[in-house]
């Protein structure tokens, strides 16, 4: 890898005409070289002394670090204390993921400026690296030693070098394969929606549990946060890739996926896209939220984005749908090159009590409603909205560790398939699919 880092005890780590020449030779280098660049600042922002000159320098090195992403590298940003000015406001907040030292000092307007400029102390606990964490702005406060190991896991996901374990490579000897339970009967629609709302069922987490080399991120990086949603890079059998989906630990009527949860979502996309990693998708949401502040704050625009975003997407797309599947909040997680479902997962526009009050002004006909729609996986399958069913034996909240392994095997060997297509052939055929999505065979 390349690294870049300030000595603050010269000049205050402050970046002028020669300190910004030296970046952006060495950020072009790791390009050049195809090295992944680690970099950490610690800085009072531009060089004073220097002038207006000095300032705009951020503007080079900042168009250095974005050819480099854009040329697939990762870049990869850990903040020391202080890191202030032009230098957070530039290369300091590019990363693709961002991690900042416990107790940094961290912001664009530095204290003794703004007590100078508006002569009153700036607010205590704002700009603190714990805060930006909170905020969503960054995605962990760890000490450094803690880092290293966080930037080898992630750098080892954004290599997208499968490490496969033998024991999952290859087919097995005859007589060895696992015996597993015939696969039962469909069970009614409204049966699927009541198993699939039971809290012990697994989720997202329990998933990720079963990955290596996972690092969790958190928020869109701009700002926003929500609990309603996890963001990781992972390796499901040894297969790279981002993961992104709803977690249903965190879910309640009170509580479910708004704006922030929609931008993050588009965040994961963003990631896989820049780093040409696959990305899978964890459908499992009781709906997004219906309230003003997600009204106002763009909640339909950011499903419209994120589903314009994924079919257009230039790298492999898993949507697993695990659980509940409820409304935008689901649809905007569901275009890919491969939909799996767990046999109790569903996909519906409204919750069926929902839909029955549209139609019956009354929340009786649930179960009904659930039939007519069609929105139990089995026929989510024969409509050709599902790929492929994770069986479950009867139901994945009594057998959760065995039904979690056998839906990171099922995404695991999903991604070995998608990773032999070119991305030309994957668009295409993603949009084949959803241009002939419920019209009949020719």
């Amino acid at each position: 890898m390349a690294v870049i880092a300030c000595e603050f005890a010269f000049l205050a780590g402050s970046v002028g005409i020669a300190a910004a020449e030296r970046i952006v030779t060495a950020v072009e280098r790791a390009t050049a070289e195809g090295l992944p660049l680690v970099v950490s600042p610690t800085s009072g922002g531009t060089r004073m002394q220097e002038g207006t000159v000095a300032f705009v320098q951020m503007v080079k090195i900042a168009g250095a670090v974005a050819a480099h992403k854009s040329a697939g590298y990762p870049y990869v940003v850990y903040l020391r204390n202080p890191t202030m000015g032009g230098v957070f406001a530039s290369w300091g907040s590019l990363g693709h993921i961002t991690f900042a030292e416990p107790g940094a000092l961290i912001g664009f307007l530095g204290p003794r400026v703004y007590e100078a400029l508006y002569g009153r102390p700036f607010p205590p606990g704002v700009q603190t690296a714990e805060n930006l964490y909170r905020s969503g702005v960054i995605d962990g406060v760890v000490e450094v030693s803690v880092f290293r190991r966080i930037a080898h896991r992630a750098l080892s996901v954004f290599s997208g070098v499968p490490d496969v374990p033998k024991s999952t490579v290859g087919d097995r000897r005859p007589g060895t394969e696992p015996v597993l339970p015939a696969a039962t009967e469909p069970v009614e629609a409204w049966e699927s929606v009541c198993i699939s709302r039971r809290p012990e069922r697994p989720g997202i987490r329990e998933l990720l549990r079963r990955s290596r080399q996972r690092v969790p991120l958190s928020g869109t990086g701009q700002g926003e946060t929500d609990r309603t949603v996890v963001l990781a890079l992972a390796r499901f059998q040894g297969r790279p890739c981002v993961v992104f989906g709803h977690d249903r630990a965190h879910q309640d009527p009170e509580h479910n996926m708004g704006p922030a949860a929609l931008r993050s979502a588009r965040r994961s996309m963003q990631l896989a896209a820049e780093l040409r990693l696959p990305l899978v998708l964890v459908i499992d949401t009781i709906g997004a939220a219906l309230s003003k502040e997600a009204e106002e704050r763009g909640l339909a625009p950011e499903i419209a984005r994120c589903i314009a975003d994924l079919v257009t997407l230039d790298t492999p797309t898993i949507s697993v749908l695990l659980g509940q599947g409820t409304g935008g909040g689901a649809l905007a997680l569901l275009p890919a090159d491969r939909v799996l479902a767990a046999t109790h997962g569903w996909l519906a526009p409204l919750p069926p009590e929902g839909a029955s009050a549209i139609v019956h002004r009354d929340t009786e006909h649930a179960a009904e409603l659930a039939a007519q729609q069609r929105i139990r996986s089995a026929d989510l399958l024969a409509d050709g909205i599902v790929d492929r069913i994770v069986p479950e034996y009867p139901d994945a909240a009594a057998e959760p560790d065995d039904f979690s392994r056998r839906m990171v095997a099922a995404v695991a060997e999903e991604l070995r398939m998608l990773s032999t297509q070119p991305a030309e052939r994957l668009r295409e055929i993603r949009h084949l699919r959803y241009r002939r999505l419920g019209l009949p065979e020719r």
